[in-house]
């Protein structure tokens, strides 16, 4: 069940980023100073924590966000 959750906000947080309504419906309307874009970048959250739960972690390319371990 913790699978279909994960998927579905994955699914949900690349449906609102695809922005199919053309900026019509948006939970933050965009022209908001310094608040406009929290939306978008929540929903890039959920779906790249949604991918890295299936093991596409893809949080690395952003850089620092996990300290290496050294051998």
């Amino acid at each position: 069940m913790k699978k279909y959750l994960v998927a579905t906000i994955g699914f949900l947080a690349f449906i609102y980023l695809l922005n199919p309504t053309a900026g019509f419906f948006e939970f933050i309307p965009d022209n908001v100073p310094f608040l406009g874009n929290l939306d978008e970048a929540g929903a890039s959250f959920l779906l790249l924590s949604a991918l890295a739960y299936f093991g596409y972690d893809l949080r690395d390319v952003f850089g620092g966000w996990r300290k290496k371990k050294k051998i």
